[in-house]
């Protein structure tokens, strides 16, 4: 099992399974690479079979015993992993968040649907962080999970799933797999093709949803609708959400510099998180 203190110079990376991947026996995926190849300030992860998360610890001058799983989008084809994974976790840190940056498998595996396999990723994930919550000084209470646009998707699958798992169990698994919260930017595919009046069902909003920060752009066209029928879900459900729709912009920003207020939104989720008490110095 793993054993480590979160006092390295680099941020820790560790693989999500220790054997085989599920269900990963039968694909054909390429080799990983990592590339800015359209020069637009995007660094796009391709063919991930290997899913890992990276630990970035929070300053020991800051940290509150929080930590958000971060998922970046892609469109379960790539992982845009600098402007909505790496740059997102030094946001996290200056919060006195603890940041793990989610690995997860990309592009979609043939015959499945688009987030199985990402979601076996996810799962396992909070699982792990939970497990480790002593070693890595964070408050097993205290795990988010915030997604970009794909992984805002991911981020409502698993923070509304019933902690079922598709994949088999292990020692690990015997932790929770649901987080205790969420944060979804500009998520995509949430609002179904059939009834454009639902949501997706693998999305499954109920009493136990943890709480929830969404935020999107009017001009998001394609999602927009997706993350208002979001939050009219919680609202009916009597859970704890926030939404944000601004007037202008579009998607994928990230942490990209904009000029639209929509560029704003790390202010209002920061300050939800704080309102929430999620920021509370442990042991307070």
């Amino acid at each position: 099992m793993i054993t480590t203190l979160l006092s390295y110079a680099e941020p820790l990376t560790l693989p999500l399974w220790q054997g085989e991947v599920p269900g990963e026996k039968d694909q054909k995926i390429g080799e990983e690479k990592v590339a800015d190849k359209n020069n637009d300030g995007i660094t796009r992860t391709s063919n991930v079979s290997k899913p890992t998360i990276t630990i970035y610890p929070a300053p020991s001058d800051k940290t509150n015993g929080a930590a958000v799983i971060v998922a970046p989008g892609g469109g379960y084809g790539i992982l845009a992993s600098k402007h909505e994974g790496t740059d997102v976790c030094e946001w996290l840190n200056d919060l006195g968040i603890t940041a793990i940056l989610l690995k997860y498998r990309v592009p979609r595996r043939a015959n499945l649907a688009k987030h199985h396999a990402p979601m076996q990723d996810a799962q396992r994930a909070v699982s792990m962080v939970r497990s480790m919550a002593s070693e890595w000084e964070i408050d097993p209470q205290r795990i988010g999970f915030m997604g970009f646009s794909a992984g805002g998707h991911l981020t409502a699958t698993v923070i509304t799933s019933n902690g079922s798992v598709t994949f088999p169990k292990e020692d690990i698994d015997k932790h929770s797999p649901v987080p205790d919260f969420g944060l979804l930017i500009y998520p995509a595919y949430l609002k179904s093709k059939e009834d454009p009046n639902k949501l997706v069902s693998e999305v499954s909003v109920d009493e136990k949803t943890p709480p929830s920060f969404v935020v999107i752009a009017h001009g998001d066209s394609q999602f927009v609708e997706g993350a208002a029928l979001y939050y009219l879900a919680m609202q009916r459900a009597k859970r704890q959400c926030e939404l944000h729709i601004y007037g202008k912009g579009g998607h994928g920003y990230g942490m990209k510099d904009i000029p639209e207020r929509v560029g704003e939104w790390t202010t209002q989720a920061g300050g939800w998180m704080k309102e929430m008490g999620l920021l509370e110095p442990s042991g307070e």
